[in-house]
């Protein structure tokens, strides 16, 4: 009997207005829907409600929205009252007085649908039009999609079950608040919050009766009554509303009156919520940062659950970027730039001992029209939109450095360093073994002569830095520049270990390279750059992401000698003396690569560390000479410090201005000094006996090509580099020097 009660109300329900033909019910027969009524499901199984996801900078001001739905969900408190009226008045106003079926409802529609020979009016109540809105929101396939609209008994007996349930399991406020928050209102808006921002840009504690009506009404059909195409439905239908409470009595005549006087909307206030990083303020930034997020495996098993959870989660994710720092490089972007340059140009800003990246800029705007681009160019090549990076020339000369000061030699080691040398077979050591080159003869472009480490380093030497790796070994300073984290952009495999190391190798990006300056800044404290600082879920829990982690890369004692020998050159007659500022302690190199396909300026001071390219970013490689314009003009004559050292000096200077003056810590006496131990002398020795000699001393050595005027028997030592009244770090590579006799 209770089964047979159950299917006829069942199948009145289903005949009347859950858009089933009644004949089409009767054929199936009482036994078919009575079996559907044993196996149907006993509780509704939702997904969370898709909410958007917000990204923000460091200040808490808002970068991008994420989402697949724009939902704001709020508690049914949070909604105005007339806008709740509203709503049941014109979908169910019956609502709060029947229990999953309105059978008043039902018996009136099915009048209704019989006379009139088809289905005119639904009798869906709220809780079965949430029900369907569920389980069309959990489908995740087309087939997903297909069952859960399929104009089919089982559907709509399946629905009214978990009716039946859930109005077992919640009130009829939290149906309703559930309800307003799942809706599509049209336009891209989901949920009564989000509607009444897009809308209205109030919120929907505040909703007017008319803006109330109007929104109340989208909700049967959010296309056809969406006021953004059609104005005069949207109009209609919203009367509809308003008509409607009248005749309910929720409303007097006078508040109708003036409701339908109402203009419907201000078109021109619609607010549009960009989706996305595209519509960001700082798009490739962001992009960046949700490239991290798809990263980890907190946020899903695979990247497109991360990328659903995203975009459906309610996270809120707050970064690393400073809007003044972002700002003040991008001023020196604009001032130094035009958008119809041929070359690019990039800048990154890292602050030191955080690794915290706090801004990320470039010449060419996002975009796919002319003199835009989707690449970004301050990072590497394994992120989908990284333009991976680019040859950086001498700034390499900094890791040599290091590994030449940690190995114990002078800031006064000399070398004599002539305008052109023939290292063409030399023997430089790797971290596996030695490599030479065939042919390769070297010159500077800048100053030459019997030089020390800081001499060469103010005016970047060539050779002296190619000597200095030679005696430091190249595995030295591959491995500091991989502990700086140092890599190929392109691959991401280590830098290749080449005798022309020093002069540059591998492509590398402004966030690499700004980043293990920052170092040196740190005092040889290394951080992974840091672009994530939280993630919140809607609960706001915090979400696992990989923290700051840093490590003592360096000894301090070596990066304060670093800092030392780096500042002389911003130092008047240095290459970058034209970019001191104020009274910072500065720090810096140039790059210029081969064929001055890209040209770059590293510095930093305490508080922050940049770096910043120039370059062509065109396939094949063109140099830069060879019609590239930047800011608008030819680039006649592309260096380090006179192309790229200006986009440096303009955004560390507004990036610097307001923050605390700190000073480089200056290197102890053993670190300007050296390690150097006693070299024995071997002049007048047979090249065979010196060798041996100083090997079992502790040094290396090799011979130099040509012989020199001395009053030593010919072929025996004349002098070494170092000489013997100069010592030697131990390890350090010897010179001989032969005599060619008087």
């Amino acid at each position: 009997m209770n089964k047979f009660l159950a299917v006829s109300v069942l199948s009145g329900a289903l005949a009347a207005g859950l858009v089933i033909p009644f004949t089409g019910l009767a054929e199936l027969g009482t036994e078919k829907v009575a079996e559907s009524v044993d196996n149907l499901p006993q509780e509704l199984k939702t997904d969370p409600v898709a909410v958007r996801s917000r990204i923000f900078a460091g200040d808490g001001t808002l970068i991008a929205t994420m989402f697949e739905q724009h939902r704001v969900p709020v508690r049914l408190s949070q909604v105005s009252q007339i806008m709740r009226q509203a709503m049941v008045a014109i979908e169910d106003s019956r609502f709060y007085s029947h229990g999953a079926l309105d059978a008043k409802g039902t018996l009136r529609a099915l009048v209704r649908n019989q006379t009139g020979g088809e289905v005119q009016q639904g009798g869906s109540s709220i809780t079965q039009q949430y029900v369907k809105m569920s389980l069309v929101e959990k489908a995740r396939t087309a087939e997903e999609r297909h069952a859960a609209t399929a104009v089919t008994y089982q559907r709509k007996l399946t629905e009214l079950r978990y009716a039946v349930a859930l109005e077992k399991e919640l009130s009829k406020d939290e149906i309703l608040e559930r309800y307003l928050n799942l809706a599509n209102f049209g336009d891209g808006a989901y949920g009564v919050q989000a509607a009444a921002g897009h809308y209205f840009r109030t919120k929907a504690k505040d909703l007017t009766l008319p803006q109330a009506a109007l929104l109340a009404g989208l909700v049967k059909n959010p296309t056809g009554y969406d006021p953004t195409n059609n104005l005069k439905r949207a109009q209609d239908r919203r009367n509809v509303v308003i008509r409607r409470m009248l005749e309910l009595g929720v409303i007097s005549l006078a508040q109708a009156n003036s409701a339908l006087r109402t203009p419907v909307i201000d078109l021109a206030k619609v607010r549009k919520v960009p989706n996305g990083c595209a519509g960001s303020r700082y798009p490739f930034y962001c992009e960046y940062v949700v490239s991290m997020l798809l990263d980890n495996p907190a946020l899903g098993r695979s990247v497109k659950d991360r990328e659903h959870y995203l975009k459906t989660g309610g996270l809120t994710v707050l970064t690393s970027i400073d809007p003044r720092i972002q700002a003040a490089a991008q001023a020196s972007i604009d001032e130094h730039t035009k958008s119809g340059d041929s070359a690019i140009a990039a800048i990154t800003v890292v602050e030191p001992g955080t690794g915290v990246v706090k801004a990320m800029v470039q010449s060419r705007t996002y975009g796919k029209g002319r003199n835009e681009t989707a690449y970004n160019y301050n990072v590497e090549k394994s992120y989908a939109g990284g333009y991976g990076g680019f040859q950086n020339g001498s700034t390499m000369k900094a890791f040599v450095l290091a590994a030449a000061i940690q190995k114990g030699l002078p800031l006064d080691y000399r070398i004599n360093s002539p305008a052109q040398i023939d290292l063409s077979g030399k023997k430089f050591t790797t971290c596996t073994g030695t490599t030479r080159d065939p042919d390769y003869r070297p010159q500077n472009s800048t100053k030459s002569g019997n030089l020390t480490m800081i001499e060469a380093a103010k005016a970047s030497t060539n050779t002296y830095f190619l000597q200095l790796s030679q005696r430091t070994g190249l595995c030295a300073p591959a491995t500091i520049a991989a502990d700086l984290g140092m890599q190929n952009a392109q691959t991401l495999q280590p830098l290749d270990q080449v005798v022309s190391f020093t002069l540059g190798v591998g492509y590398v990006t402004p966030l690499m390279l700004s980043n293990a300056y920052a170092t040196f800044a740190a005092r040889g404290k290394y951080c992974r750059p840091f672009l994530i600082t939280s993630v919140l879920d809607k609960s706001a829990k915090p979400v696992k992401i990989p923290g700051p982690l840093c490590r003592q890369a360096i000894a301090p004692e070596v990066a304060d000698g670093v800092n030392r020998v780096l500042s002389a050159v911003m130092e008047p007659g240095g290459t970058g003396g034209r970019l001191n500022f104020g009274n910072w302690d500065l720090a810096g190199k140039t790059g210029t690569i081969q064929d001055n396909r890209a040209v770059w300026y590293a510095g930093y001071a305490p508080n922050l560390a940049a770096a910043a390219v120039v370059a062509d970013a065109n396939l094949p490689y063109t140099n830069l000479m060879h019609r590239h314009t930047l800011d608008g003009r030819d680039i006649a004559d592309p260096t380090g410090s006179g192309t790229a050292g200006p986009l440096w000096q303009t955004a560390m200077q507004g990036a610097l201005k307001g923050m605390p003056l700190r000073r480089f810590v200056a290197p102890n006496p053993r670190i300007v000094k050296g390690a150097v131990k006693e070299l024995p002398p071997v002049n007048g020795m047979r090249p065979d006996e010196a060798t041996n000699v100083l090997r079992r001393a502790g040094f290396e050595v090799t011979v130099a090509d040509e012989r020199v005027d001395s009053p030593e028997t010919e072929g025996t030592v004349a002098y070494t580099d170092p000489r013997s009244r100069d010592g030697a770090a131990e390890g350090s590579l010897i010179t001989l020097h032969l005599s060619g006799g008087d």
